[in-house]
């Protein structure tokens, strides 16, 4: 049966799909869109959506992404990307348990020192008190993560590109319509620019694009 990812591309499913695509690992995404984007999801041929007794079967709580792995089912989408990354090893994936456990400490600094307010940037007008607040929100963080990434000569663990870098810079990007925030730390704007010139983040964002708005 092998992976499957489900979830559209305009989701937080991009994570384990570029974490896929970035390791190899074949997989099959079964595209399920969130219920609140549908105006009528009960309509007939309404697609298969978050609300769906289908997709509930899979994840109760009606969130996606999810995946299964043969049978094994895990939900939320940075810790897919990194067990995808453990699965798969190679360079992307923690060498030993330190790494390991810094790889699980930048996702969970992602969940909730800097999610929260990158996606109130996304989100809200530019010049609302809205946005400006969560961009007033991220200067202790961001400094933060600007001076890692100086430290880990570029990248968040182990001096190389990791899933770590995945799992964070898609959290980052939805602050990158706050163009002033990111110029402010240069770490930040170099490598999520890195991030961003993989070839495998380049393909996952084509798909996106491809995806109704």
């Amino acid at each position: 049966m092998g992976v499957k990812i489900y979830g559209v591309l305009r989701s937080r499913a991009t994570r384990p799909v570029w974490a896929a695509k970035e390791l190899g690992i074949a997989y099959e995404q079964i595209p399920v869109i969130q219920v609140y984007r549908l105006p009528d999801p009960n309509a007939p041929g309404a697609p298969l959506h978050t609300a769906s007794p289908g997709f509930l079967a899979v994840n109760p709580a009606g969130q996606v992404p999810t995946m299964d792995d043969d049978g094994f089912v895990l939900h939320e989408s940075l810790a897919i990307a990194l067990y995808l990354a453990r699965k798969a090893g190679g360079p992307l994936a923690p060498k030993d348990e330190r790494e390991n456990a810094a790889m699980v400490q930048w996702a969970l600094w992602a969940a909730t020192s800097a999610e929260p307010k990158t996606l109130a940037i996304m989100q809200n007008p530019a010049g609302s008190d809205a946005r400006q607040a969560s961009i007033d929100g991220l200067a202790r963080p961001f400094a933060a993560l600007d001076k890692a990434l100086a430290a880990g000569g570029g990248w968040l663990v182990g001096g190389r590109f990791t899933v770590a870098d995945i799992n964070v810079a898609e959290v980052i990007r939805y602050a990158q319509p706050a163009t002033a925030l990111i110029d402010a730390y240069p770490n930040i704007k170099a490598w999520i620019g890195a991030c961003q010139a993989r070839p495998a983040f380049k393909e996952m964002m084509a798909e996106r694009d491809q995806e109704p708005a």
